[in-house]
């Protein structure tokens, strides 16, 4: 793939926030021209700003509900390829403000569509919503890409319209039936979550919660669902599903437009505790009190089922859960106690993740 994408014109949404500074960085590595449309940073730290990468790429500060900002930068920049990780991504979050958050998922996701649907130059076109888009039982069937679309949380169903609303593009606008003869893009939807990896510094967020609370209050994190069970998976495994995707559908393969799930194996379904127990092993510190909070519901379980990209996009999910946590929390051991360059381990962890999978 850093091949494929070497000297290709890639314009990312969302690429301020963590998984938008790691895909760009990846992009950056493989000699690919970034373009950037997001808000500024909005934690502090940011991964954007701490690997510097204002200077490396062409960035526009617009909010995509602005649709006439973000036609006009896709008429100016005539990308190839386009990656919409633009989202008001928190759940929590989406209780206190759910106008913006609906606003954001759902019409900016519509805006950058319709943005990819005017420009001639985007031959592939990558979605990314979330796992918590699927009508959630709480039970131990992985959902598949076919099942119902639901969500309990403004943020859950936000993200399950924005993704009706791709599919309904891809059907209406960009559907493989009609492609080199009414259209020349493909579009693709992936579905991912739990991510975690060095660099996330976002408020209710587990793995930020613990960075906080050991290098900066001193403190035990509290955890509100100790038993709730996550699928971990590490940043990079989803990111080369969705890089996947974007080279696959630039080189004209209509089989792969539509949805995608992409998550971890078995192994890496753990608990809340577990994950905080693993992490003050690895740092070496800090503790946690357990004070429940069930004002505002959290999904318990959710299991993807990722056989759709391990048949047809030879993908697979490379990292056990304890390699995932080295990775996360290796890399914050390295930021705070300043061991190396944070590009430069930033470029290893990367480049050690990507010459295993090729």
């Amino acid at each position: 793939m850093n091949e494929f994408y070497k000297n290709k014109k890639v314009l990312i949404t969302g690429h301020t926030g963590f998984k938008g500074a790691w895909l760009t960085q990846i992009l950056l590595n493989w000699g690919a021209e970034v373009v950037g449309i997001s808000l500024k940073p909005n934690t502090t730290p940011s991964l954007f700003e701490v690997l510097n990468q204002e200077k490396n790429i062409k960035n526009y500060f617009v909010d995509i509900r602005d649709i006439d900002a973000l036609k006009k930068f896709f008429k100016d920049e005539q990308p190839e390829i386009v990656f919409h990780l633009a989202a008001q991504a928190i759940v929590r979050t989406s209780y206190d403000d759910p106008i913006d958050t609906i606003s954001t998922n759902v019409m900016g996701t519509a805006n950058f569509l319709e943005a990819t649907r005017e420009t001639k130059s985007v031959k592939s076109a990558v979605v990314i919503t979330t796992d918590k888009v699927y009508d959630n039982k709480e039970w131990h069937h992985a959902y598949r890409e076919n099942d119902p679309l639901g969500g309990y949380d403004p943020y859950s169903s936000s993200k399950a319209a924005a993704d009706i609303i791709s599919s309904s593009y891809i059907q209406s606008f960009f559907n493989p039936k009609d492609f080199g003869g009414k259209h020349a893009t493909l579009v693709a939807i992936t579905r991912a979550g739990n991510v975690i990896g060095g660099g996330d510094w976002a408020e209710y967020r587990l793995i930020p919660d613990i960075i906080r609370a050991v290098y900066h209050e001193g403190k035990d994190v509290i955890i509100r669902n100790p038993e709730s069970i996550r699928p971990w998976q590490h940043v990079l495994e989803p990111l080369a599903g969705y890089l996947e995707l974007g080279q696959g559908l630039y080189e004209g393969r209509t089989d792969l437009s539509g949805a995608w799930n992409f998550g971890p194996n078995n192994e890496s379904f753990h608990n809340v505790k577990s994950l905080v127990e693993g992490s003050k092993e690895i740092l070496g510190k800090g503790g946690y009190q357990i004070i429940p909070d069930i004002s505002k519901h959290e999904a318990s379980l959710l299991k993807l089922d990722i056989n759709k990209a391990i048949a047809l996009l030879d993908w697979a999910p490379k990292l056990n859960f304890q390699e995932t946590l080295n990775l996360t929390f290796d890399w914050y051991k390295n930021y705070y106690d300043n061991k190396e360059d944070v590009v430069e381990f930033t470029n290893k962890q990367i480049n050690n993740f990507f010459g295993n999978i090729r």
